[in-house]
């Protein structure tokens, strides 16, 4: 868990290394329409700093996306043009806005301070991992923009004339307001910028500090404020414009809501100036540490290199064989699964230290944040378990910190702050399945400590706020919603949790424990509903919510027991025991015809998490498995393209790109906890991936299919290592063997 050094490259064997460049592959375009809540800018994977453009702002009336982009936190859109300047700390795909500050922008001629002014329109977009540029057509400037681990740099060319570079801290995604700006020489700014409030949760704000340098000097430079009443002049600069009130300009340093500073230049045509920035959540001294650390030139073209070999190396450990489209779509999720978590610590080891104010060290290890559990655990952190597992390691070990700072594990942390977003207990299934997948470098008996904490309990439970009712009743009560809110969602999340939990025992030795939280994940059959086949809320009473309509809910309105969704997005949301709930509704007919009903009544949703495991279902059903192929496939070609629009909604930190990368290579995780992955007809007619060295053994997985046989087409036999599987699953120990997994297909009957 050593630290990752900017450019550094984790080593791969000879026999791994890549002839292909597949970062050629990657469209950092797909998700940033459609409500998908990504953006094009320079990301080095899991970096602390990313370097985005800033499209929202704007003089005139907002689009129709800048106003869905209220909700969806984006702070780029696709359909938008006007650019008002670059952040440097940046969330991707999450549906809360925060972060999207310490903004930099590049303008000529008069200065402006304005951003609904001084923004331009643009064209020429670029963007490939680690690189992003665009042409501002309303002062002809070129912009180009990178980052390491924890910096970012920018590069302007502009024409012949006065060239102005701002770094703007009153714009932003996040609902916190003010700042400080310190103008320490013509070439060095610093400063912060405050953070918080993330989904509209009181939680502690949170600073980012800052150091930007400049490669060349400015003839004219200072600080700006706005201010109600007058306007500063220093010969013919004047800090106005006549959209806002007039700005305090041409002092050093200044503090308030709406602050900002500029370096004016007299620049010959051609003439580049690049910025550098520093970022640090500790302390603006950290942010300079962290910048010369990982820039101590200004070399551009040197840092590009190192974050594309980066990702070159990250994104080459799965190859695929098959079409353009379906190799960039495919690449494209891989990378979207490497931007969140991020690095939180400093160069030094420094970082805040979580639920409390201070600072820690990690003393050479890696410490993460943005940790959007209710996604992730679904599926995000099994798939780096088996493509990246040093990056889980470090990660689980870091969500075990967290618990002994702030005595509880996280549910929704950012920056050190839990968000308390979203229901359930979903550190638990990423510690259970973590382990169970054999990555145990973690202290695992902290872990465990504080997950039985969370289940036990009862009441001021930080994590299971509904405790103290769950385990008297076993199960959520309806009465509550109006302090909780979906009952039979946060039931159902406790459920996984408690049988993962269950699974953990068992593999500690802890069998008492283990029957006991067994028990306790079948309590969601208390909220099967014979009558309806739903799982239906329930009162303290015992009785069911009524009136009833399982179809509530489906538009994202209120829906009395669900989370973002209907009784139909949860009707088979029990994943750790679908032989159990298929008996209930009455067998395998029983459930095919209520899965199928599922699928063409339109209430399944592909953007919402509880029931995107829903088209592997069918593999639980004799005869019918090669359905699961057909569903997956459809919905890949239907959801996912090459294009802006190209995912079904958010992306949730990487939750809709870990379904796609799963389900185009052909295997997928049902449930954390559970090791059985689904098998079906892979996309490419071949994947093969490189396994990690430490955790297993460098071995090699190659999945095949026969060549040339489209998607819907039924599986004739699965061999593995050239013996025929007895059905449809497959353990993670023996995938990660090593290998070949060979589908033999033919035409659907």
């Amino acid at each position: 868990m050593k630290q990752l050094l900017a450019g550094a490259l984790i080593a791969m064997s000879a026999g791994q290394a890549l002839a292909e460049d597949v970062t050629k592959y990657v469209n950092p375009f797909i998700g940033t329409s459609n409500f998908g809540a990504t953006n094009p800018g320079a990301q080095f994977p899991n970096g602390m700093a990313s370097v985005v453009p800033f499209n929202v702002a704007h003089g005139g009336e907002l689009t129709k996306f800048e106003k869905d982009a209220a909700w969806n936190s984006r702070g780029y859109i696709s359909e938008n043009k006007y650019l008002t300047g670059f952040s440097h700390v940046n969330l991707s795909g999450v549906g809360c806005p925060d972060l999207g500050t310490v903004i930099t922008m590049p303008t000529s001629g008069k200065l402006v301070i304005d951003p609904k002014v001084n923004g331009s329109q643009y064209t020429n977009e670029v963007a490939h991992p680690g690189y992003y540029s665009n042409e501002l057509t309303k002062y002809d400037i070129k912009t180009e923009v990178s980052s390491t681990l924890r910096t970012g740099i920018s590069r302007y060319t502009f024409k012949e004339g006065q060239a102005n570079i701002l770094l703007n801290l009153g714009l932003g995604l996040t609902n916190e307001t003010g700042g400080m700006v310190k103008v320490n020489s013509a070439t060095e700014v610093e400063g912060y910028r405050m953070n918080g409030t993330f989904c509209y949760h009181p939680e502690d704000v949170r600073p980012v500090y800052f150091v930007a340098e400049f490669s060349k000097p400015a003839e004219h430079y200072g600080a700006w404020k706005k201010m109600p009443k007058y306007i500063a002049v220093e010969g013919d600069w004047i800090g106005y414009n006549d959209a806002y009130k007039p700005y305090e300009s041409f002092r050093q340093e200044v503090a308030g809501d709406d602050v900002g500073a500029y370096f004016s230049y007299d620049v010959e045509d051609g003439e580049t100036v690049e910025v550098k920035v520093g970022i640090s959540y500790v302390s603006i001294e950290n942010a300079r540490k962290n910048l010369h650390a990982e820039q101590p030139d200004f070399d551009f073209d040197g840092t590009v290199k190192a974050s594309k070999d980066k990702w070159q190396e990250m994104l080459g450990r799965v190859e695929v064989e098959g079409s353009l489209n379906h190799k960039t779509i495919f690449y494209s999720g891989l990378y979207h699964t490497l931007i969140h978590p991020n690095i939180f610590q400093d160069v030094n080891g420094d970082y805040p230290l979580n639920g409390q104010h201070g600072v820690g060290n990690s003393d050479g290890d890696n410490r993460y944040t943005v940790y959007s559990l209710w996604d992730t655990n679904r599926n995000v952190h099994p798939l780096l378990s088996l493509l990246y597992p040093e990056l889980q390691s470090d990660m689980v070990n870091s969500m075990v910190d967290m618990a002994e700072e702030s005595g509880w594990l996280p549910k929704w942390e950012l920056l050190g702050m839990e968000t308390q977003v979203m229901v359930g207990d979903p550190a638990t299934p990423v510690i259970a399945d973590t382990y169970l997948r054999g990555i145990r470098d973690f202290d695992v008996d902290k872990a465990y400590k504080y997950a039985t904490k969370a289940a036990d309990v009862r009441n001021n439970n930080l994590l299971r706020p509904e405790n103290d009712q769950y385990l008297n009743l076993g199960y959520v009560a309806v009465d509550g919603e109006e302090q909780y809110g979906g009952s039979v969602s946060t039931s159902l999340e406790y459920y996984i949790a408690d049988w993962n939990l269950g699974q953990l025992a068992k593999a500690l030795g802890k069998n008492n424990d283990a029957n006991k939280y067994h028990a306790q994940s079948m309590g969601y059959k208390k909220l099967f509903d014979s009558e309806t086949g739903m799982l239906r809320p329930k009162h303290i009473d015992g009785k069911w919510l009524s009136p009833y309509d399982p179809e509530l809910g489906r538009n994202f309105e209120p829906a009395p027991g669900y989370i973002e969704g209907n009784a139909w997005n949860y009707r088979f949301y029990v994943p750790h025991d679908m032989r159990g709930l298929i008996g209930l509704l009455g067998g395998e007919q029983a459930f095919l015809t209520q899965l199928e009903k599922t699928f063409a009544t339109d209430n399944f949703d592909m953007a919402n998490e509880p029931d995107i495991t829903y088209p592997f279902l069918f593999n639980y059903i004799k005869g019918d498995e090669w359905r699961t192929s057909q569903y997956v496939h459809n919905l890949i070609e239907e959801h996912f393209t090459n294009k802006p629009a190209g995912l079904p909604g958010n992306d949730d930190t990487g939750t809709m790109s870990a379904w796609l990368v799963y389900s185009m290579m052909g295997f997928y995780p049902v449930s954390p906890g559970d090791m059985d992955y689904a098998l079906f007809a892979p996309v490419f007619d071949k994947v093969t991936i490189h396994l990690d060295d430490k955790y297993y053994n460098g071995k090699t997985i190659t999945i095949s299919k026969d060549a040339g046989k489209v998607a819907n087409k039924r599986i004739d036999a699965i061999e593995l290592n050239g013996k025929k599987l007895p059905g449809y699953f497959l353990d993670h120990q023996q995938l990660t063997k090593g290998g070949n997994l060979h589908f033999s297909l033919t035409t659907n009957k």
